[in-house]
């Protein structure tokens, strides 16, 4: 079982965008990296984007308004008008537990219940969810289990009804229902 985590290569990023410019058919916006930065450090980002707006200096209106247009948050979706306080805390939580976070997440679709949850529901990395169901089974019952009789237990049997009880694998990994 492995916990993993970003490789070095992983950025986690969005991209604002300036919606005066956008509605007016220019493209103006800039890719921010948000790992480590807090909402009000987002927030100066996208300030100085709606600042630098060509459709302002063009036609002297103030641009106010941005969107979320593309995101690279670990396979994480969010919508366009996402929450900075969401964002830095969806960025936190797949520093601290990686992809499993990520997959975990878009399960469960919502923020507070992955995050009060994952620990619990991530059971870690297998080849396959039939590994995950062997290995369980016998570290629950295999010491009761007459040496002779092992042969006879049925791991695939044990897999569906752990899956249907809410069990899954995604990319690898295990969770459980919680």
């Amino acid at each position: 079982m492995s916990n993993q985590k970003k490789s070095s290569s992983d950025t986690y990023q969005i991209y604002i965008a300036s919606l005066s410019d956008y509605n007016a058919g220019i493209l103006h916006g800039k890719w921010v990296d948000v790992e480590g930065l807090t909402a009000d450090e987002i927030q100066e980002e996208i300030n100085e984007i709606l600042r630098t707006s060509p459709y302002t200096k063009q036609y002297g209106e103030v641009a106010e308004e941005w969107a979320i247009h593309d995101f690279e948050l670990g396979g994480i979706r969010i919508s366009e008008y996402e929450s900075l306080d969401t964002i830095v805390s969806i960025v936190e939580a797949l520093a601290e537990h990686g992809e499993a976070f990520a997959i975990y997440y878009n399960n469960v679709d919502n923020l507070e219940i992955a995050s009060n949850n994952f620990e619990d529901a991530y059971l870690g990395e297998y080849d396959s969810f039939l590994d995950y169901a062997t290995e369980s089974f016998d570290e629950l019952y295999a010491h009761s289990i007459p040496e002779g009789l092992s042969i006879y237990i049925d791991y695939e049997a044990y897999a569906r009804d752990l899956d249907a009880e809410g069990y899954f694998i995604e990319d690898g990994h295990v969770f459980r229902p919680v």
